[in-house]
């Protein structure tokens, strides 16, 4: 919790962050077959396996395929924050109790 935000504020800041680059990724993992599929268009004058390991060889592919990896690791940097975010939560609320507990003492 930083001095001038709650954590609440922190968490739907991050939510709101890791919403975004979850759907980027998702939306990157579910076109990959149309992606591809396009891609071997550009070959139908040869035998699909050979067409095959031109596409899987492409730099076009090679793009793809990292961008796809990288917005997933994206999303999940961001959902180890949330993750963090509400840890941090837990260890404030079981602090203020400790302190109570002890006050009573």
């Amino acid at each position: 919790m930083t001095e001038d935000r709650p954590i609440s504020e922190e968490y739907r800041i991050i939510a709101k962050k890791w919403v975004d680059a979850d759907s980027a990724a998702t939306l990157r993992e579910e076109t990959k077959s149309a992606f591809y599929s396009q891609l071997m268009l550009e070959h139908t004058d040869k035998p699909v396996n050979r067409a095959e390991i031109a596409v899987k060889a492409s730099d076009e592919w090679q793009d793809f395929v990292a961008s796809m990896v990288e917005a997933r690791k994206e999303a999940n940097l961001l959902k180890v924050q949330l993750k963090y975010i509400e840890m941090k939560f837990y260890e404030w609320q079981s602090y203020n109790a400790t302190k109570r507990a002890e006050m009573k003492l």
